[in-house]
């Protein structure tokens, strides 16, 4: 009789294990010194534009201060006291005697389903799936009204709206936004390094618009555009707001 050891077969009923991608959309803010000036530059944009961070997930960019920048310590905690919400923290140093006392980001919430996600199986699928090029993605077509309290997001590509977008409402993109009837809302083009993404509007009266970074609030607005077909652009780093000839679009 023999003493080996019984080895026994896997299991042909294993349980599947699905994944699925979620591409997030995030602000970077990338605070310089003084840090006391910067907050209060933050707080008067907040001011104008009420809310605006209490959904949106943020990327703190450290890369403009240094370990021995005044009040380091404490500036998460002024970020949290105004709902800023981190999901992550790039350009510093953990070790930082300022940053002991700082929670690091370990958990994403919110995003937008990206497709299936194939688990790779051994080191060479983890190099193939790790240098997929990303491409953009077909425009966003909303084919109704975004109501107030709606975020529509479309990082890798175009937001269309065939409607009107509410105050209180928002509409961010990778690319351009369109929106074929009143812009009462917040539109934000151009997240992901699109300098040259545009906002279009049959009727602009936003609250907030914004490319690549840029903030403009309604009061700075010209008037002579409010009300109006209108197309927002960035140039020299600021925005435009040019109205659209007579008939180019309708509310």
């Amino acid at each position: 009789m023999s003493d080996a050891p019984t080895v026994q077969a896997p299991a042909s009923n294993a349980m599947t294990i699905r994944a699925r991608g979620r591409s997030f959309l995030a602000l970077i803010l990338s605070p310089e010194a003084p840090l006391k000036e910067w907050l209060a530059g933050l707080d008067e944009h907040m001011r104008r534009a009420a809310g605006f961070f209490n959904r949106q997930p943020v990327i703190l960019d450290l890369s403009l201060l240094d370990e021995h920048t005044e009040g380091l310590a404490d500036f998460q905690q002024e970020l949290r006291q105004r709902h800023v919400h981190l999901i992550g923290i790039e350009g510093g140093d953990r070790h930082w005697e300022a940053l002991q006392s700082w929670e690091w980001p370990i958990e994403l919430q919110g995003g937008r389903p990206s497709g299936p996600v194939k688990l790779p199986d051994n080191e060479e699928d983890k190099q193939d799936s790790s240098s997929t090029a990303v491409t953009l993605r077909e425009p966003l077509i909303i084919n109704r009204a975004v109501r107030s309290g709606q975020s529509i997001q479309n990082p890798d590509g175009d937001v269309i709206v065939l409607g009107a977008v509410s105050s209180g409402a928002e509409i961010i993109a990778g690319g351009s936004v369109h929106v074929y009837g009143p812009l009462r809302g917040r539109a934000i083009a151009g997240v992901d390094g699109h300098p040259h993404a545009r906002i279009y509007t049959a009727k602009m009266e936003a609250e907030l618009l914004a490319i690549d970074g840029f903030y403009m609030v309604a009061e700075e607005m010209p008037e002579e555009s409010i009300g109006q077909a209108a197309q927002v652009y960035l140039e020299d780093e600021r925005l435009k707001v040019v109205p659209l000839p007579a008939g180019t679009v309708k509310a």
